[in-house]
């Protein structure tokens, strides 16, 4: 067995999206046939608890858009700068020992997120993209706005994916990452159906100030 989030648009609720853990029948192995079998059997136990429909937003996707939609496919231009959106977030990292490292916008994804550099370089400070330094607090603030920009760009899909009740992505491991782009993706739905999108959207700071206002009054 294993467990992996569903990840629910929330457009009432502070946060926007509400992480709920599955637990399924876990099928061991690397291959895409063992991992489609993963997402299938995530997808059913979602079902089980109401949650449906779901789209897998991977490579693993049996849905073209779920596929399109994988940061590694999934392209942003943003003031000329014409790359996917994991290139975009792998070599705009600011470590403590070095970075940004960006002749990582030409190479593939993959090759992207491998880079040995990413590793030895220290602890993570800062982003910074053409000219421009971004927070890590909070911690997935940056890749949300890299992802939902460029989504947002893409009509056809971004409206496709409004039928959703969640998204999953079976690469995704809770316990070893920050950011996923299935939970970007029920964050743009929460926007859409809370009517900030467009709002949000002006700037980094008006997407900031989106999805951290209501923690933040929590809190005063």
């Amino acid at each position: 067995m294993a467990e992996r989030p569903i990840f629910v648009p929330m457009p009432t609720e502070p946060h926007g999206v509400r992480a709920i853990s599955m637990a399924f029948k876990w099928h061991a192995g690397l291959s895409s046939t063992q991992k489609k079998k993963n997402v299938l059997a995530l997808h059913e136990a979602a079902k089980l608890s109401g949650i449906a429909p779901v789209l897998e937003v991977s490579g693993q996707s049996d849905h073209a858009v779920g596929r399109a939609l994988s940061a590694f496919n999934l392209r942003t231009d943003m003031g000329g700068l014409n790359t996917t959106v994991e290139c975009a977030f792998q070599g705009s990292k600011v470590f403590t020992g070095g970075g940004p490292y960006t002749d990582l916008y030409e190479t593939d994804s993959r090759s992207a997120k491998r880079d040995e550099r990413l590793r030895q370089s220290g602890r993570l400070v800062q982003f910074r993209l053409q000219g421009t330094d971004y927070p890590i607090d909070p911690p997935t603030v940056f890749y949300d706005w890299l992802y939902i920009t460029a989504l947002n760009g893409l009509p056809s899909e971004s409206n496709a994916i409004l039928q959703y009740s969640g998204f999953s992505d079976i690469e995704f491991n809770p316990e070893r990452s920050l950011n996923c782009q299935a939970k970007s993706c029920a964050l743009y739905v929460a926007l859409c159906k809370r009517g900030a999108l467009v709002s949000a959207l002006k700037s980094f700071a008006a997407f900031r100030t989106a999805v951290t206002k209501a923690e933040s009054a929590d809190q005063a």
